[in-house]
C-alpha cells in the first residue's frame, strides 16, 4: 500500500517547476514580479501556485530556503573533505558567488526571515565550524568569529554593485581583499569585540 498523504508525482513536479521559475523571476525582477509571471514561466496556472504557496512571500521563502539548503550542504561537504586551511575560503567564494543574483537582498522582505530562522542558524553554525577549523590550521586570524565571516560574505557583491558598468566578476576582487584581511599575517587588533560576546 502507498501512503495516501504522499504528494502525487505531478504535484511534486509542479512545485519544483514553481521554485525554479520563481527563483529566476525574483532574481530578474525582485519583489515586483507578479504571481502570474511566475506561473507562466513554470507553465502552470495561478491556482497551482496558490495550492502550493499561500502568498508570494511564502514562495520567496521557499526559494531562499532551497538555496540555503544547497549552500549549507556544499559547506558541510567542504568541512568534511577539504583541507581546513582552504575549506573556509572556498566556501566564502561559493557563497559570495550566489549573492550575485540578488536573492540575498530578498531575504529581508517582511515575513520571509521568520520562515528561514532555522536555516540561517544552521548556516551560522557551519560558519563557526569552518572558522574554528581554519584557526586551528593557522589560516584565519584568532580574533575573527564565524559570524564575522558570515556577514562579510555579503560584502563583495554589495560593494561591486556600486561601480558603474562593473564587470560581473568584479566581486571576486573584493572577496580577495576580504580574504587577505582575514589571514593572520599582518593582522592588527580589531576595534570592537565580536557581537556575540
Amino acid at each position: 500500500m502507498t501512503d495516501a498523504k504522499a504528494p502525487r508525482a505531478d504535484a511534486v513536479r509542479n512545485r519544483a517547476r514553481l521554485l525554479e521559475a520563481a527563483e529566476a523571476e525574483f532574481a530578474q525582477h525582485g519583489m515586483d514580479v507578479s504571481v502570474a509571471d511566475i506561473a507562466a514561466r513554470a507553465r502552470v496556472g495561478k491556482g497551482t501556485v496558490f495550492r502550493h504557496f499561500a502568498t508570494k512571500e511564502e514562495l520567496l521563502a521557499a526559494v531562499v530556503l532551497s538555496r540555503l539548503d544547497v549552500l549549507i550542504a556544499d559547506g558541510e561537504r567542504l568541512a568534511e573533505t577539504s583541507p581546513a586551511e582552504s575549506a573556509l575560503f572556498d566556501f566564502m567564494s561559493l557563497a559570495a558567488s550566489q549573492q550575485q543574483d540578488e536573492l540575498s537582498v530578498l531575504t529581508n522582505v517582511d515575513g520571509v526571515n521568520d520562515l528561514l530562522e532555522g536555516a540561517q542558524a544552521r548556516l551560522f553554525g557551519l560558519m563557526e565550524r569552518l572558522a574554528l577549523q581554519a584557526q586551528i590550521a593557522g589560516a584565519l586570524r584568532d580574533d575573527v568569529t564565524g559570524e564575522d565571516v558570515a556577514l562579510l560574505i555579503c560584502a563583495p557583491g554589495h560593494v561591486a554593485g556600486f561601480a558603474p558598468r562593473a564587470d560581473p566578476e568584479l566581486w571576486r576582487r573584493y572577496l580577495a581583499i576580504i580574504v587577505d584581511g582575514l589571514r593572520p599575517e599582518g593582522a592588527r587588533p580589531l576595534a570592537t569585540p565580536p557581537r556575540n560576546t
